[in-house]
């Protein structure tokens, strides 16, 4: 897995509206918190975006993008998003490109595995959460290690 310090790799990608991004468009702009979890509408993945949508004013309000990966659909977000009021990124990621480059592991050799990368404006990774049964861990350590940051 990549490690803290690295450079995140860039990507460009497509947000559940079909809108394209590239991670650069927020160097020097925004911290960005990529998170990979395993699967839109499961319990423990439901609970970690919503935990993501309830404090992401508190992500808005410190200079932070946050979007979510997994290796459903666009139409698969697009729902999940939509019946969550999700108001943040969610990428499709059905060729496991993405979670490939930024080698998250399985578990058990064939679940996803629920990484999140906190991505500082310039690029470089500042803290990794690595916690497939602790969902709402992802959301309180990216807020600590924001406010960390920004001290």
């Amino acid at each position: 897995m990549l490690n803290k310090g690295q450079l995140a790799p860039d990507f460009e990608a497509k947000d559940q509206l079909g809108k394209s991004f590239k991670l650069s468009d927020f160097r020097n702009k925004k911290n960005v918190i990529l998170y990979f979890y395993p699967k839109d509408f499961t319990a423990g993945c439901t609970a970690e975006a919503c935990s993501f949508r309830d404090q992401y004013d508190t992500f808005v309000n410190n200079d932070t993008e946050v979007i979510g990966v997994s290796g459903d659909s666009d139409q698969s977000h697009l729902k999940f998003a939509s019946k969550y009021k999700l108001p943040f990124k969610l990428v499709a990621d059905e060729k496991n490109e993405l979670r490939k480059s930024y080698e998250i592991p399985k578990f058990m050799a064939f679940i996803p595995g629920r990484v999140t990368f906190i991505i500082n404006k310039e690029g470089k990774i500042i803290e990794i959460v690595n916690a497939l049964f602790d969902a709402e861990k992802h959301v309180k350590q990216s807020i600590k290690t924001l406010c960390k940051q920004l001290v």
